[in-house]
Formats: C-alpha cells, sequence, structure tokens
C-alpha cells in the first residue's frame, strides 16, 4: 500500500475541489475511518487498536462512568503514538470537568451526540478542538452548522445503537444534507467495507464511522458470543424498538428484543436489563445486544488492522474502477 495512493484517490470522490480529504485532514490519520464510541466497548482497549491501524479510535463517555473514561484517555498514551478522539455524550455530562479534562490531556478530535453541541463549542474550538456533531435529520444537522461544529456524523437508520424514531436511510440522509451545507461529513450506518465506505463517498461524505464490525473485531472487549452473534446474523437480523417513547434503539433480534417489539414500547428502567452481562458475560438475554443491519455483511472476527486494511483496498479497487469508467466515458 503507498503511501500517496490515498491522497490521490480520495481526491476523485470528495464533494469539492481541493488539495486533500477534509476529514482526513481533520483526523491526522493515515485513513478517513472512525470507531464509533459504543458505551463500555469503546475504551482503550479497542480503541488504540484502531488508531494503531491507521483510522482514529474512540473513547466513550455514553456508559456515564466518567471517572472511567477519563482514565482510559490517559491509558491510550501509553498505548498508542497515533491520533485518538473522545465522545461527549452531552446528555451524560453532569459537569464541564469531562471537557476540561479533554482540553488538558491534548486531545484535538471530539465527537458530540445526544443533545446540542452549543453550549460546549465555543470552549472547545478555543482550545484548537476539532467538533463533529452525530446528527439523524437534516434538520438537527443543520441546528449542529448554525452552532458552528467543524463537521457532521450523519447516521444513517440502517446502524445500531440509539436511533431517531424518524427512519431515514444513510445514503438518503447523506444527499439531503449535502444539498444544504459544504460542511465535512463522516457517515456512519452498517458501514463495514469498502464497498459501503464508496456509497457513502459517492452520497457526499469524505469519511466513514464503523461499530459494529470493530465491535466483533479481535481487539474488541465484549464476550464472543456477542461477536458470533453478529457474524452469525443476516440483514434481516435486527430490529427497530421503541419507536414511540426512548430511548429507540436499533439491537439484534432475540427472545427479549422480540418481546419488546410485540409489546411496543419498552419500560426505560427494565427494558435494558444488565447490559454488562450481556457484553462482557455473554448471556445474550440479559439486555439488548446494538447492532446494527450491517451484521448481514459480517462473517468473521478480524483483527482491527485488517478490517482497516480490506477496507481501504476495497474502497481504492471500487474508486479505481469508476475512474476507469468516468475516463472512458462507458459502463
Amino acid at each position: 500500500m503507498h503511501d500517496r495512493r490515498p491522497k490521490k484517490s480520495l481526491k476523485k470522490f470528495i464533494p469539492r475541489e481541493a488539495d486533500m480529504n477534509r476529514v482526513l485532514e481533520h483526523l491526522g490519520t493515515k485513513y478517513p475511518i472512525i470507531q464509533s464510541p459504543m458505551a463500555w466497548i469503546a475504551r482503550s482497549q479497542l480503541a488504540s487498536a484502531v488508531s494503531n491501524a491507521g483510522a482514529l479510535g474512540i473513547i466513550e463517555t455514553s456508559s456515564g462512568e466518567m471517572e472511567q473514561c477519563m482514565e482510559e484517555i490517559r491509558k491510550m498514551r501509553t498505548l498508542t503514538d497515533k491520533p485518538f478522539g473522545v465522545n461527549l455524550a452531552l446528555m451524560f455530562l453532569r459537569s464541564e470537568n469531562m471537557v476540561d479534562m479533554v482540553i488538558d490531556e491534548g486531545v484535538r478530535f471530539v465527537t458530540t451526540s445526544a443533545g446540542s453541541p452549543a453550549k460546549y463549542i465555543e470552549k472547545l474550538k478555543k482550545s484548537g478542538v476539532i467538533v463533529y456533531h452525530a446528527v439523524p435529520t437534516t434538520a438537527m444537522a443543520m441546528k449542529a452548522v448554525a452552532a458552528g461544529v467543524d463537521g457532521l456524523i450523519v447516521e444513517g437508520a440502517e446502524g445500531g445503537g440509539y436511533k431517531n424514531p424518524e427512519e431515514v436511510s444513510l445514503s438518503v440522509l447523506l444527499q439531503t444534507i449535502r444539498e444544504k451545507t459544504d460542511i465535512p461529513m463522516v457517515a456512519a450506518g452498517a458501514i463495514v467495507d469498502g464497498r459501503g465506505m464508496a456509497a457513502a463517498f459517492a452520497a457526499g461524505a469524505e469519511g466513514v464511522q464503523m461499530g459494529t464490525r470493530f465491535v466483533s473485531s479481535a481487539e474488541s472487549p465484549v464476550h464472543r458470543n456477542f461477536k458470533q452473534a453478529i457474524v452469525d446474523g443476516d440483514e434481516t437480523g435486527t430490529v427497530v424498538l421503541n419507536k414511540k417513547s426512548t430511548p429507540c434503539v436499533r439491537a439484534l433480534k432475540t427472545e427479549r428484543s422480540m418481546a419488546i417489539a410485540e409489546a411496543g414500547i419498552m419500560e426505560r428502567a427494565t427494558g435494558f436489563g444488565s447490559v454488562l452481562d450481556l457484553y462482557f458475560g455473554g448471556d445474550m438475554e440479559a439486555s439488548l445486544g446494538l447492532a446494527g443491519q450491517g451484521i448481514g455483511l459480517i462473517h468473521e472476527v478480524k483483527p482491527a488492522k485488517q478490517i482497516i486494511d480490506e477496507t481501504v483496498e476495497s474502497f481504492f479497487a471500487i474508486a479505481d474502477r469508476f475512474a476507469a469508467q468516468a475516463t472512458s466515458r462507458s459502463f
């Protein structure tokens, strides 16, 4: 893999004339691939493996365990000398301590989610932090742009985890946002390989975020039962729950999740059950295994580096084919 190739090939697929892919420039990584900030999972063990492989590892805060998350940020400094980022799940921030910690630790890339970025955007940007906000609709995207974010994590309905009840596919969402703004976009939602990455770039993205693919990676800290459930699942193996209330989530189909789907509503206090018993104990009925429709494209547990390398190689193969077709003006 040649060092010059990403810059040359990526340039063909960004939605403006530029010397460099803007997401890549913001990340400071080799590839414009971000690991999703999954609660309890997106910690130093996984994030450092992703960063060391040339993408951007992210440390989560959506677990609400702020002291542990702060320690995970510090651990990253011992596990990688490559760039990494932090997600600030805004609804879980009880004070500005985590924001201050991110700044003090010299983190230069932050994603925000689960709330408005307006409260902290000025403080972060004054400290030189690049901020991307996660959005599930065009209306929310434009509010984030107005607040002054540097880019967007565009979350399609295909992805796992917390969802907007108004389901919009990633392809449509990328295009509708691109019609209204030229801001850099990272596509998220059932992207597991170079094919999904190429499709997202064609729709206006300049980077991708992967969640379920990295949950099922060798370095992921989750139990092998969770990984195997992802590998064994097909494209119909997830279900969106609790559309008429909050939280609305996409999860693996299990006896527990299908009972909730049949009931039509999930009790906040009891619906999730014991997440840690599922994630780390392997009891797939103890809680909800959050995952996206991309499980239908995941057939094997692989190391993070292999996932990233194969994604990039596949992306470039598709990009080269498109470029050849464009040159010859034939299909």
